[in-house]
């Protein structure tokens, strides 16, 4: 049985546990074992089942070769606690596996897990609220300001003095955007933006939409330094400060001008115990127990790496700020001293970039119940947001700009022309203070029903410009107008019949004909006498 990529979609996570179960039930080697003179069939010790299913997930794209052996034996203590393996004596429920020769079998059925039902949630993400004209404040104006550019027939349309004077105007003032509005923008877009980038048709599935705080969002895109590291606004969130210069004091090991602690052998394990200690006492991880879904589905996206970054930066802008920002300290220490070849080894039997992941793996990415893969999870996850910290932990500069763009059109007067699809968004500065709107109403009523209609009567029955000024007004007025023109001259004889045809000065002085057929003059001779 072969593995298969397990994408981005609703429950992930148990899919994956599914998968690895069928794939170590189909190809875990059974056979006759001896144990005290006694002979059990059809099973495996524990180093077998180790060595096997440690190959298996290194081989797995879903997990990849960072799955170490110690992980490979927490996973088969689950295995054993859910009954998806049991001793040979039928005893399972215990977390008691070791990597022994004690043996083991599988039951006669396997339990593997059903997707779980989530309670319905609101439709997200939530649309913006969309103002109709009615009740928006409107008046006939005169507006003053900057041009708009437009392309040359809308401005002919607009201006032109050939088709008459310009059609009144009507301003639609959207209704003010309060900071609740520009909020919910917020939240919207970039939930729409992720829903996207992982595929799904919706996210209620893998998250719950009510949980998403728009001020963190807000937060963390326009509260940051040079670094663009999130910069808090209540203090007592901070990490302590003992704790972020022994944080300093291993990223820029042995450069160590900040510390002023004497330095011995064994210095900076000490300082990496400490730092350890702190996070592993974390009630919650780092990116949240209500966001643990979100991030596991990002991990399905890892085969695009464009793809991913993506999407996991999307997801960090959920994240409450003081947990972005313990992140983004943790990551810079983690990535620094992965690749620094100076520092020692923080640990005899491991080397220092998979200590890294290791040690703050758990205190990153767990769900509240720790079950299933999450170990491995988080270790996959783990290596590549500290492999890819600078792009991920960044603020999406074109999200950011997609959504201050769309809030600053909210904010601005839209103008419209009677008779017209075309729409016009001005700013509000400069535009003249505005009538009521009673006013407008009767001017509007007052008005006639399509000005255009009349102002082709009035070249038509105008008698003071000449036939040539008359046509030349008809084709302006036919090429911005082409429907009101098609109606009036619906078939080209009705067109014609406007301009008569008057005899041309050929046919007048066709009369003239000669009785004889013209013949050139030809020069004689004459003889003088």
């Amino acid at each position: 049985m072969e593995h298969r990529i397990i994408g981005p979609g609703p429950y992930r996570a148990t899919k994956l546990w599914n998968e690895t179960i069928e794939l170590f039930r189909a190809g875990m080697p059974q056979k006759r074992h001896r144990v005290h003179f006694k002979i059990h069939d059809r099973c495996f010790s524990a180093t077998e089942a180790v060595d096997f299913l440690h190959e298996l997930l290194q081989c797995n794209q879903n997990f990849g070769p960072e799955v170490t052996r110690t992980q490979t034996i927490q996973l088969l203590k689950k295995f054993q606690k859910n009954h998806v393996i049991e001793d040979v004596k039928g005893r399972w429920g215990k977390e008691d596996f070791e990597d022994n020769g004690c043996l083991y079998r599988f039951p006669p059925t396997s339990p593997l897990k059903p997707y779980p039902k989530r309670p319905p949630c609101r439709v997200e993400p939530i649309p913006f609220p969309q103002w109709s004209d009615q009740g928006s404040l409107t008046s006939r104006v005169q507006i003053h300001g900057k041009s708009i550019d437009m392309n040359s027939e809308a401005w002919y349309k607009r201006h032109s003095i050939a088709i008459g004077e310009v059609p009144m105007c009507r301003l639609v003032k959207r209704r003010e955007l309060t900071a609740a509005h520009v909020e919910e923008i917020w939240k919207s877009r970039t939930l729409l933006q992720l829903k996207k980038i992982l595929g799904l048709d919706s996210l209620n599935d893998v998250m719950d939409t009510k949980w998403v705080e728009a001020k963190h969002i807000l937060h963390n895109i326009h509260n940051t330094n040079k670094q663009g590291i999130v910069v808090l606004d209540d203090r007592s969130k901070e990490l302590p400060h003992w704790l972020l210069s022994a944080m300093k004091c291993l990223a820029n090991w042995p450069n160590c001008s900040d510390w002023n602690q004497p330095m011995y052998l064994g210095f900076e394990r000490d300082v990496f115990r400490t730092i350890t200690d702190y996070h592993s006492f974390l009630k919650e991880p780092l990116l949240t127990f209500h966001l643990f879904d979100v991030f596991v589905n990002a991990l399905g996206l890892l085969q695009k790496k464009r793809v991913a970054i993506e999407a996991l930066q999307l997801c960090c802008l959920l994240l409450p700020p003081e947990n972005r920002r313990k992140l983004q300290l943790l990551m810079r220490m983690m990535a620094k001293i992965s690749l620094n070849r100076e520092m020692p080894p923080l640990r005899d039997s491991t080397g220092n970039r998979a200590l890294m992941v290791q040690t703050f793996s758990r205190c990153i990415l767990r769900s509240k119940d720790e079950v299933d893969l999450d170990e491995l999870l988080s270790t996959k996850l783990v290596t590549f947001m500290m492999d890819n910290a600078p792009d991920i932990l960044t603020v999406p500069i074109t999200l950011k700009n997609n959504i201050e763009d769309y809030v600053a059109h909210q904010r601005r007067v839209q103008i419209k022309y009677p008779g017209s699809d075309m729409e016009t968004t001005l700013n509000p500065t400069f535009v003249q203070p505005q009538a009521p709107a009673h006013d407008y109403e009767y001017q509007k009523l007052s008005r006639p029903e399509d000005p255009a209609k009349i102002l082709l009567e009035e070249i038509l029955s105008n008698k003071q410009i000449s036939a040539k000024e008359k046509k030349k007004r008809l084709k302006q007025f036919q090429r911005c107008h082409p429907e009101i023109y098609k109606q009036r001259f619906p078939t080209p004889d009705s067109e014609a019949a406007l301009f008569p045809e008057r005899p041309s000065l050929k046919s007048q002085l066709s009369f003239f004909t000669l009785k004889r057929p013209f013949q050139s003059f030809q020069r004689t001779r004459s003889f003088r006498m």
